[in-house]
């Protein structure tokens, strides 16, 4: 018996060795790779001494998901692709222009598609059937809503001015840390045991707004209170301030409960459990980002 252990171990070993040095000869591009996710999965990957391409507007070689042109140059010698899609995958278009990029880097010699979805939405899933479709090693990390919405997104404002003024009502949603969905990103780039699978992910308890603005005011020393508001009034609020109008639809994933659950993609992934909002609002009230 222990014999055979030892064999499975070295046999496990080999494998892994050979997954690294797969890694390591071929450049990663990661889209979106100045934002929340993306720059994380680019910090992981070069700290690994893995060869990595941001791509976004402003990066050395631009990308812009609305000028296929700007494709090729991005794609050139490269093997993986991290996909993460500005502004979601649940927008019209989304799943026609994601994969014509999924075959686009195809045809240019990349093996492994690592795509960012998001849970619950019946756009990204038409997304997610499109990367698969182009005949590449894929993986799919569904997220749920990001605890650094809170001090990187759009809810950072609110936490400021001490009013999260939003339309979702008691609705519960189980938020995720960027950490973890970047680990798992990392991991099903460089790690074949993940070709194929889909991870959801979530982070360890169902929180709402009120309570999210209990545990913020605690983390800070603030009082930060939470107003319910209509669905409309806070299109309109998007609206004046210049973004999309559409990512107020986006609330019905949470208002009508079909992510209220736990899913456990980050332990299947990873054989950890993810970190919770408690754990995340300490952190970032030390940086002082959340003070006026």
């Amino acid at each position: 018996m222990t014999q055979n252990t030892d064999n499975t171990q070295s046999i496990q070993n080999t494998e892994n060795t050979e997954n690294t040095r797969a890694a390591a000869a071929r450049t990663t591009l990661v889209t979106g790779g100045t934002g929340k996710t993306g720059r994380r999965v680019a910090a992981r990957l070069t700290e690994r001494g893995l060869p990595v391409r941001i791509a976004s507007r402003g990066s050395e070689i631009p990308f812009v998901w609305e000028r296929p042109e700007t494709w090729d140059d991005a794609l050139d010698g490269v093997g993986a692709v991290y996909i993460s899609y500005y502004p979601d995958l649940a927008f019209p278009g989304a799943a026609e222009t994601v994969g014509a990029f999924a075959e686009r880097a195809v045809a240019k010699g990349v093996r492994r598609l690592v795509l960012l979805s998001g849970r619950g939405e019946e756009g990204a899933l038409i997304s997610e059937g499109k990367v698969r479709d182009s005949g590449a090693d894929v993986t799919v990390v569904r997220a749920s809503w990001f605890n650094q919405n809170f001090n990187e997104g759009f809810f950072l404002e609110p936490v400021l001015a001490g009013e999260l003024a939003l339309p979702t009502g008691d609705a519960v949603e189980p938020f995720v840390d960027v950490d973890d969905i970047a680990d798992v990103a990392v991991a099903a780039l460089t790690d074949d045991r993940h070709i194929g699978r889909t991870y959801e992910l979530s982070g360890p308890r169902l929180i709402g707004f009120a309570e999210i603005a209990t545990e913020l005011s605690k983390a800070t020393g603030r009082e930060i209170t939470y107003v319910p508001v209509a669905l409309e009034d806070y299109r309109d609020v998007l609206v004046s301030v210049g973004a999309p109008a559409e990512f107020a639809d986006l609330f019905e994933l949470i208002n009508d409960g079909r992510n209220a659950h736990l899913v456990h993609g980050v332990e299947e992934a990873l054989g950890r459990k993810p970190k919770d909002f408690t754990d995340f609002a300490a952190d970032v009230a030390r940086t002082g980002v959340w003070q006026p």
